[in-house]
């Protein structure tokens, strides 16, 4: 099992991620099979404010599985519609460089990992990131198996950056970060795609700051993913 860094990593600007191994597995279809999108959350956003819903009791139902899928996807560009109480955030997924972590996401998706899951951890100071993909909420959650780090030669971070959380080198699971701030990272975690759509939400969000009125912790209002669902193109 890994740990999460505690917020005192902040000072090596450290995103972290935690995950246990599983017992069950799943095939992984090509992704032209995957439907195109879902229906956009109802809730919209103005400028400095989230205009969010209230959010949905997250009831994920974790789910385990025995080693990273079988990469099937196109060496392209995929798109990830992500629903969340607060508004939808679409994100462009660098299929060509980080082929591993975009199929293991869209994996993921096709099983509904990432549906009804709690956005668990914000950051206000030193970095600037939303983090989510625990179906636990409590940062210590994985799929049951790790990927492989790519895209890190010369990596940075400015807003609209998305990328994979880790506890260590190749230690990436369902954890990623939304960077809604330009934020300074060693090369460390895997960027696999950025926003296209949605970054004012990412913004207001991180605004209303954190439930426990520090730099790192969950978000004062709560951030719940409805849907996440991956298309090619």
């Amino acid at each position: 099992m890994r740990r999460p860094l505690v917020a005192a990593a902040l000072t090596a600007a450290a995103i972290a991620l935690a995950g246990c191994g599983g017992s069950s597995g799943g095939d992984n279809p090509s992704l032209d099979q995957l439907s195109p999108g879902s229906q956009p959350s109802s809730a919209t956003t103005t400028a400095g404010t989230a205009a969010c819903q209230p959010a949905p009791s997250a009831s994920p139902k974790p789910e385990h599985f025995s080693a990273e899928p079988k990469l099937t996807i196109a060496r392209t560009t995929y798109t990830a519609r992500i629903v969340t109480n607060c508004g939808t955030i679409v994100v462009a997924l660098d299929g060509k460089h980080a082929p591993h972590t975009v199929n293991s996401l869209a994996f993921l998706a096709q099983h509904h990992y990432f549906d009804h899951t709690p956005c668990h951890r914000l950051t206000t100071a030193g970095i600037f990131v939303l983090q989510c993909g625990d179906p636990t909420g409590t940062g210590t959650g994985g799929p049951g198996y790790a990927i492989p780090d790519e895209n890190l030669a010369g990596a940075t971070y400015p807003a609209g950056t998305v990328a994979m959380a880790n506890a260590g080198p190749n230690t990436g699971g369902s954890q990623f970060f939304f960077v809604y701030a330009n934020t300074q990272l060693d090369p460390n975690y895997t960027p696999f795609g950025h926003v296209v759509q949605g970054l004012d939400v990412l913004k207001a969000i991180a605004k209303n700051g954190t439930s426990n009125g520090t730099s790192d912790g969950p978000p004062a209002q709560p951030v719940v993913i409805e849907s996440f669902t991956v298309s090619k193109g």
